[in-house]
């Protein structure tokens, strides 16, 4: 077997992505509660029980709201750099110390047959960070909650078989809805998120022939359509002679699961 990956929830009510190799399985963020969390795995047929851990990209609610009752309730150790550990203490509850594991940024990790990499990412938490994962000559990306896709994130995640990839706002949508200036200056600015044709602009220079999947995440319920996410993507990738599949995720439902080939 291959990688294997759902995106369990994915939008600003919460994130859950679940990955699975031959002898790994690691959950990354549990932004929903611990109900909504053991329905979702239900959903896709997977034990919460068998993971082999969970990784953490920052402390926002929306990233943690189930973590520490996940972690309790399964016995499950927690992997987050420094500063995150720091920030989310408060919030995600008692834990034993076997729980707590430090996994730092541009850290490389080998877990069994799989192996992880960190990257940092511009949002406005502590010490944000997200991953890429290697098993068996293939890779997957995770890459949400960021304000401008960096250089050097380009390089980290370039080149992989799918992508889980922000796409979280419309631009006009975001300028004339109801949300405070603040706020969509916050969006819109370098630590919040990526547009629908940033994400396009993107994903355009990091994929490649190898490149099967891109599935469009952490969309705005506020200021962004499914429907308009893809089209807005893939209008961008056209223009630049790229055709490739591009897959939704919801906030609720979580995607079926698929093995990398």
């Amino acid at each position: 077997m291959t990688l294997r990956f759902s995106v369990l929830a994915s939008g600003s009510t919460g994130n859950a992505f679940y990955i699975e190799s031959d002898e790994e399985r690691f959950l990354v963020d549990a932004g929903l509660s611990g109900k909504q969390m053991d329905n979702l795995f239900s959903k896709i047929h997977v034990d919460p029980s068998t993971l082999s851990g969970i990784l953490v990209t920052h402390e926002h609610s929306d990233h943690i709201k189930g973590l520490g009752i996940i972690a309790r309730k399964y016995n499950l150790p927690i992997y987050a750099n420094e500063r995150t550990w720091k920030a989310m203490e408060n919030s995600i509850g008692k834990l034993t110390l076997d729980q707590k594991f430090v996994f730092g940024m541009e850290e490389v990790k080998s877990f069994g047959d799989m192996e992880i990499e960190s990257f940092g990412v511009s949002h406005d938490a502590a010490e944000p960070m997200f991953y890429t994962f290697r098993h068996s000559g293939k890779k997957v990306a995770l890459v949400t909650d960021l304000g401008y896709v960096s250089e050097r994130i380009k390089k980290t995640v370039e080149d992989a078989d799918a992508y889980i990839f922000e796409a979280n706002h419309d631009v006009e949508m975001l300028r004339m809805g109801r949300y405070p200036w603040s706020v969509k200056r916050r969006i819109l600015g370098d630590s919040g998120h990526v547009s629908n044709e940033d994400s396009g602009l993107a994903l355009s220079e990091i994929i490649s022939n190898r490149t099967k999947r891109i599935y469009l995440a952490h969309l705005s319920l506020d200021n962004n359509m499914k429907d308009l996410a893809r089209l807005s993507v893939d209008g961008v990738l056209k223009e630049r002679g790229i055709g490739i599949d591009l897959f939704d995720t919801d906030p609720k439902e979580p995607t079926a699961l698929y093995e990398v080939i």
